[in-house]
């Protein structure tokens, strides 16, 4: 099991820091055999974004790394690479090196071609970087030929157009810079690559018989190879979403495997061990790559070993990826403290199957207490994943927790929503709800709670949700509008796209290009309706922006860009373009909402009176998730891990 080099923002500065060790130390102590860590420029000028490690800085970090790592059994793995054209001129006001002068397709920025000192400077950027790595006694270094890398850069015809002996002979700075740190680390240290085996541009790009070729004239000085895909076309299809099944690099890796002798690692959306291992023995690979899914639990392996299900990674890259202006840090929606294990460091569990802490039991206290918690009854006040969460937490710290939900069924908004390509959302929901369960959490579905009970209550989660926001734009009633997790969940009222439907998007999420494209498979006319110059304008965060939109396309969905829904009447929809005021009619069947929501917040007012008049007779409640203010997944799992912490941390003090 390998956790792949990724970034993660943890870095202070251009150095490694303790978070980055707690980080990869919960990941060694949950089983994983191998780690890389995140990718370190050789080149002070190579500043990709701004908390990129500098390999230079990183010596001590590495060094701890390690110490945290070893006790374990697991090997780590210094990342090493250079961003090249792909990069960002942003931080280091620098120039952008690359073998020619072709601009980005994603920034725009023109590079400068590479000269002799440049590349020289680049390959002694390698060696001194592995010489640092081996001084902090790293078990060795994998180099950076993926999709972004500068060493891909060389070997590709869609980058490297020169005509010098580094044009002529792709290879040859590959060649240089392995032959420079195989000489660095010696002869007992893993020397891995990261490459590119496809860069999925047949006209023009590295093909899969090229990849064997750089890989047979390298083989004698390599340990490992990670098969990966992508090029600087293609990107986004190294580490896709949903939409592109896992284990996408299966035939591929196969194919390089059976062509090369250096051992072989699988890469490619591998979230689920049972396919990882037929993988294996199949013959596809030597070793798996599951970063992602170990992002998502850091006890993966364990969990296997225990034969209890991990928690899910549903491939949603909604929080997983950080590099975008915001600088967020490495997260997961369904684990919002991912330097942490399940459990740290000993849980005893009691005969009713309670988990108490002896120590620290997932989180609630800190690091090096000691304390038992003596049971309390917590309400918790919807099945949604905020409330899930609160739930699970709460119980896996001893506490006898009910969990009303008005709903027939758990999972709240996702169980809804996540349908189609959406789908794979709901193994979140449904991971927290069989916790909940087998930590003896008492669920009472279709049970609306009052605002009598939570007074009288010793603690309550309220985790209540949302509710559709009135329809903000005058109408007549002959198009019915229709609230965007009514058309997923499939519940009436459905609209015939038949007789055309238009979907408005204000938000520029994932919802909308889902219901749209759920609209289109049932065969009719489907607009879209957004007030942005693209639709889904945020799934850039997440890399489904270009592909999204590619989908619509195919499907025959209309898109109405810079254009907000500004009258309804007739059997029509007024729509005026944002800039211009210009305005159109279309007809149409029916309007699907999919803007925000508002908090189903008439339990949380009633609290607030309770606690004013001082009707709330013990420990107190919480608000939680879309009840505060509606969002995403990862904030509503947040907030009700939080909200447990939180409680039971008082009851300990």
């Amino acid at each position: 099991m390998v956790f792949g080099a990724h970034e993660t923002n943890l870095g202070v500065g251009r150095a490694l820091s303790a978070r980055h060790t707690a980080y990869y130390a919960a990941r060694a102590r949950g089983g994983c055999g191998l780690i890389v860590t995140e990718s370190a420029s050789v080149c002070a000028d190579d500043w990709p974004y701004e908390r990129a490690p500098l390999a230079a800085a990183c010596g001590p970090g590495w060094r701890e790394i390690v110490s945290a790592c070893r006790p374990h059994g697991t090997l780590v793995l210094a990342g090493l690479g250079h961003r090249g054209l792909q990069g960002s001129s942003a931080y280091s006001q620098s120039v952008l090196w690359a073998p020619s002068p072709v601009a980005d397709v994603v920034t725009r920025e023109l590079p400068a071609a590479m000269g002799s000192r440049e590349i020289e400077a680049v390959t002694a950027g390698f060696a001194d970087a592995a010489a640092a790595a081996v001084a902090a006694d790293v078990d060795g270094v994998e180099l950076d030929a993926g999709p972004t890398a500068l060493l891909r850069q060389f070997l590709s015809p869609l980058t490297n157009l020169r005509t010098d002996g580094y044009g002529t002979d792709r290879v040859r700075l590959l060649r240089e810079v392995v032959a420079a740190v195989r000489a660095a680390l010696g002869p007992d240290r893993i020397l891995a690559l990261r490459l590119s085996c496809d860069e999925l541009a047949p006209w023009g790009g590295i093909t899969p018989s090229d990849a064997v070729g750089h890989v047979r004239a390298l083989a004698d000085s390599l340990d490992l190879l990670t098969v990966v895909r992508g090029g600087p076309t293609t990107a986004s299809r190294y580490r896709p979403d949903a939409h592109t099944p896992p284990m996408f690099n299966v035939e591929l890796a196969r194919r390089i495997r059976e062509a090369v002798t250096v051992p072989v690692v699988l890469q490619g959306s591998v979230i689920d061990a049972e396919a990882a291992g037929r993988a294996l023995d199949e013959g596809a690979a030597d070793l798996v790559e599951m970063t992602r899914a170990q992002i998502a639990d850091p006890d993966l392996v364990a969990a296997v070993r225990d034969d209890r299900p991990p928690r899910p990674c549903v491939l949603c890259n909604q929080t997983c990826l950080v590099c975008d202006p915001r600088n967020p840090i490495v997260t997961c929606i369904g684990n919002p403290n991912p330097a942490e294990g399940r459990l740290h460091p000993a849980v005893a569990t009691s005969a009713e199957g309670h988990l108490h802490a002896a120590g620290r039991a997932e989180g609630h206290l800190q690091p090096g207490v000691a304390a038992t918690v003596a049971p309390r009854d917590v309400l918790v006040v919807g099945g949604g994943p905020a409330g899930l969460e609160a739930a699970r937490v709460l119980a896996a710290t001893g506490q006898r927790v009910r969990l009303a939900e008005r709903a027939p069924r758990l999972g709240g908004m996702v169980a809804r929503t996540a349908t189609g390509d959406r789908e794979r959302l709901s193994a979140l929901t449904d991971w927290l709800a069989d916790e909940c369960r087998r930590l003896g959490v008492r669920v009472d579905l279709c049970r609306e709670v009052t605002a009598a009970e939570v007074a009288a209550a010793d603690a309550v989660v309220l985790a209540t949700g949302s509710v559709a926001a009135p329809w903000p734009v005058p109408g007549d009633g002959s198009v019915p509008v229709c609230a965007a997790p009514d058309v997923l969940e499939g519940t009436p009222p459905i609209p015939d796209a038949t007789d055309g439907v238009l979907v408005w998007d204000p938000v520029g999420g994932p919802v909308g290009v889902a219901v749209a494209e759920a609209l289109a498979a049932m065969g009719g006319r489907v607009g879209v309706v957004t007030s942005d110059p693209v639709v889904g304008n945020e799934l850039g965060r997440t890399g489904d922006l270009a592909e999204a939109n590619g989908r619509l396309q195919r499907a025959g969905v209309v898109r109405h860009l810079r254009a907000r829904i500004v009258g309804i009447g007739g059997g029509r929809v007024e729509l005026e373009h944002v800039h211009t005021g210009k305005r159109t009619t279309i007809a149409a069947a029916a309007v699907v909402d999919c803007g925000h929501r508002l908090p189903d917040d008439a339990l949380v007012r009633s609290a607030e009176s309770a606690l004013a008049g001082g009707g709330v007779s013990g420990v107190g409640w919480v608000a939680v998730g879309d009840c505060v203010a509606p969002r995403t997944v990862a904030e509503a799992v947040r907030e009700g891990r939080a909200a447990a912490r939180n409680l039971v941390d008082g009851w300990v003090s």
